[in-house]
């Protein structure tokens, strides 16, 4: 029996695919109306003006009108021909320069270890590196007694030397989303921090008592890691005032998390707990406190009918699951640049949120598909 041949009449074929493309013209020429016409739009018009205009020093005051932006051009018109502005702006770039010799910075792929000509830089005070390959720090960095700020987020670094507890001036330590396993007890002896960011690292999963000495301590964030619990160092830090342990294991809470008593933001999605302490109502100072709604069985009714201004937040868990990137339009499958993404949506969440008189006590966190 011989093959059976279809014969197709390309000018119907042609016919088709012409009209499949006018379709979807027509789909994009709405769809770019639709954007043009949209608060999207407008809110990118608006920070694009708000970084020209932060760019050039105009101040806030000539570009907000009751609150919103005046995305007038003529704001930067005004400003060129201003020459008190643009000599403002001028002593505002030497005051910078002269403040950059005191910072160093580091990004990018290539880099895969810290330059040598660092070690002889004792005098600067602020380290940003990020985005790198870089795996260790170098055991020098106790030499680099003026330092004030290490923001390290973002790189390979599987461990913090011991030197680090040389630092006695150091106020932020940000190692967030690298691949820390624990942290060494000498960094209790930074007895200046102020902030410390080991989030995303994914594989903590305690805290050496010895970070009790950190009574400066405001900020903590230990999100996307494998507590169990809450550290007892974290407890003893008497001045804590924000302390994210989302995105990790709890199954309960301490009922003594009532000696945090100046403590502000108490951040505990994503995580497994089944009941809450009335310990939380004891916090006087506690006017944000998020968590997962799914499993809780149990909630002080203090809590929910707070009169403190106690925001509760309980979250119905939707986490982000499909994200295409723009240009390589690859999904996002890998969980730590999940938790990034969620800490992004989260502290957008939380700034809007501070921003309100009010919040419901019930709040959906939906499931995101986002082209961006």
């Amino acid at each position: 029996m011989g093959h059976q041949v279809v014969i197709f009449d390309f000018s119907v074929i042609r016919g088709l695919w012409e009209t499949r493309v006018k379709k979807n013209k027509e789909r994009q020429r709405k769809e770019k109306e639709r954007l043009e016409q949209s608060a999207l739009e407008r809110i990118k018009q608006e920070w694009n003006l708000i970084l020209e205009c932060r760019k050039k020093g105009i101040p806030q005051s000539k570009y907000l009108k009751n609150g919103f932006v005046d995305i007038n051009e003529k704001n930067l018109d005004t400003y060129g021909k201003n020459p008190q502005l643009k000599k403002s702006h001028a002593l505002s770039d030497g005051v910078n320069k002269e403040q950059n010799k005191f910072i160093f910075q580091l990004s990018g792929e290539q880099w895969t270890e810290l330059p040598d000509s660092l070690k002889e830089q004792l005098y600067l005070k602020e380290w940003h590196v990020y985005n790198t390959l870089i795996q260790t720090i170098p055991v020098y960095i106790a030499l680099f007694q003026d330092l004030r700020v290490l923001e390290l987020s973002k790189n390979q670094i599987n461990h913090l030397p011991v030197e680090i507890g040389c630092l006695k001036n150091l106020k932020v330590l940000n190692v967030s989303f690298n691949n820390l396993k624990s942290v060494p007890p000498e960094l209790g002896d930074c007895e200046n921090l102020e902030k410390l960011d080991l989030s995303g690292n994914m594989e903590i999963t305690e805290l050496p008592f010895e970070l009790s000495n950190l009574k400066q301590l405001t900020f903590v964030d230990v999100s996307a890691n494998k507590f169990h619990s809450i550290p007892i160092c974290v407890l003893r830090m008497s001045n804590l005032q924000w302390l994210d342990i989302s995105s990790n294991s709890l199954k309960d809470l301490p009922e003594d998390i009532d000696r945090l008593d100046e403590l502000q933001t108490l951040l505990l999605q994503k995580n497994k707990l089944t009941y809450l302490p009335r310990a939380l109502v004891n916090m006087p100072k506690l006017s944000l406190l998020v968590v997962n709604g799914d499993d809780l069985v149990e909630i002080p009714t203090a809590i929910c009918e707070s009169t403190t201004g106690l925001k509760f937040v309980s979250l119905k868990d939707g986490p982000v699951e499909r994200i295409v990137c723009e240009d390589t339009e690859e999904i996002i499958e890998d969980e730590r640049e999940r938790e990034q993404v969620e800490k992004e949506f989260m502290k957008a969440y939380i700034e809007d949120l501070r921003e309100r008189e009010s919040t419901p006590s019930y709040t959906t966190k939906v499931m995101l598909s986002l082209q961006l």
